[in-house]
């Protein structure tokens, strides 16, 4: 929040409408910003889904965003690697603003790894040759190079058995964790994640949280949208709070589970913690 919004919430008149309310940032406590977003807005025709969006996230952060379906979380984090546009605002991702120059898209899209909420793997390539794919064509490594590290990856993610199978042999839980691996094959230093867990059977989901949170001990900027409230307390530094295209409040986990401050935070919460 800037100082002027700041001013305006400590003066501001009974029944005004609320401000969103912060938690301080870490790269403002020192960390080096790995994306910063100011007053982004964006349009899907006359509906405005993004209203002046103002987040810095620091390298190493995790941030969990969070709120009900259609506030806009997705197509905040869909913007920071140019899946969406945005029409006002800027985002930089280390460094580099994000406009219409395919250089600085194709440089960021390089750094910044997404997994989505339904795997999006090729089904006629194997576990093994979808995640080998983009660093032979697009960073240029030998294939035996480009094998030998996919194999590593996917034991990390504890897949490396199923590498020669196809998509529709294994299980969403799986395949998910394939997403994940494919994802950083590229080496990115961010990672975004868009619901991975929604399309996934409730025994799955428990798998895929468990390797979101091997890469968050790793310290790993991560960026995630999720209902997983469990996942968000245990593993976030901060916890974002988004309706109607709005950030509406903004904490540490602790603070914003046990202490709400906003009423639309405070129903949510109700909702989805059934408390």
């Amino acid at each position: 929040m800037n100082q002027n919004a700041q001013a305006q919430q400590q003066g501001a008149a009974p029944g005004a409408a609320p401000q969103a309310t912060q938690a301080t940032p870490r790269a403002d406590r020192g960390g080096e910003p790995a994306i910063v977003i100011e007053k982004l807005s964006k349009w899907f025709g006359d509906f405005k889904v993004l209203s002046d969006i103002d987040l810095t996230v620091a390298k190493g952060e995790r941030i969990v965003v969070c709120g009900p379906s259609g506030s806009g979380k997705s197509t905040l984090i869909r913007c920071i690697n140019r899946l969406e546009t945005h029409q006002q605002g800027t985002i930089r991702v280390n460094g580099i603003e994000l406009t219409d120059n395919l250089k600085n898209i194709d440089t960021i899209r390089s750094d910044v790894g997404m997994v989505f909420q339904h795997f999006n793997l090729f089904p006629h390539l194997s576990v093994l040759v979808n995640c080998t794919l983009a660093p032979i064509w697009v960073r240029k490594r030998p294939k035996a190079q480009a094998e030998e590290a996919a194999l590593k990856l996917l034991e990390r993610v504890r897949i490396a058995d199923q590498a020669n199978k196809f998509p529709g042999q294994i299980s969403g839980g799986q395949q998910q964790r394939v997403a994940i691996a494919r994802a950083l094959s590229m080496t990115p230093s961010i990672m975004l994640f868009d619901e991975p867990t929604s399309a996934l059977d409730p025994e799955m989901v428990k798998e895929v949280l468990d390797t979101m949170i091997m890469l968050a001990q790793e310290g790993m900027t991560m960026l995630c949208v999720t209902h997983e409230m469990g996942f968000a307390r245990a593993v976030a530094d901060r916890v974002i709070f988004m309706d109607e295209g709005e950030i509406v409040e903004e904490n540490t986990p602790d603070a914003f589970f046990d202490h709400p401050q906003n009423e639309r935070s405070k129903q949510f919460l109700s909702q989805i913690l059934d408390r």
